[in-house]
């Protein structure tokens, strides 16, 4: 973690025995130096700023739990998405795994949801934006949920 906040990349990936990185939001994996390399400058062009702040590090015999929080100024392409100017700051568990000495994977845990309303191209899914978003584009949808969920109060009163 020292290593990537610094955005020493190289070396942060050269400290793998097998170097990976699975992304469980959008169950994207980055196998091997060049990869697990590539993924952290994607990182850096589009939050050149980046951090990961630890907050509790719990280590198990054949892994190392940390939860902490990914913050950055979204100033480069992310994901597709264009730089937005806009900061982040989410919560994030990481899961080191262990071979013996040899750490050979980092597992990231994290909603993508909150980043990407924090960037402005996602909504709430409490907020008025986002039920009018849903009733326009999934009109199908939201018509079986609304029967399914009169079938189910009838049902209830019989």
């Amino acid at each position: 973690m020292r290593l990537e906040n610094a955005h020493d990349f190289p070396a942060c990936a050269a400290k793998f025995g097998s170097a990976k990185y699975e992304v469980l939001a959008d169950g994207t994996t980055y196998d091997g130096h060049d990869a697990v390399t590539g993924f952290l400058d994607e990182n850096k062009q589009a939050f050149p700023d980046f951090h990961f702040e630890p907050v509790r590090i719990s280590p198990a015999p054949e892994v190392v739990v940390v939860e902490g929080r990914f913050q950055g100024t979204h100033l480069g392409t992310w994901r597709g998405l264009p730089a937005t100017g806009r900061k982040v700051d989410f919560p994030m568990c990481l899961v080191f795994e262990f071979e013996g000495d040899s750490m050979v994977n980092e597992r990231i845990y994290m909603d993508l949801g909150t980043p990407l309303r924090q960037l402005g191209v996602a909504f709430d899914p409490n907020s008025t934006a986002f039920k009018v978003v849903t009733a326009t584009t999934h009109p199908v949808t939201l018509t079986r949920a609304l029967f399914g969920s009169l079938r189910r109060r009838l049902s209830r009163k019989d």
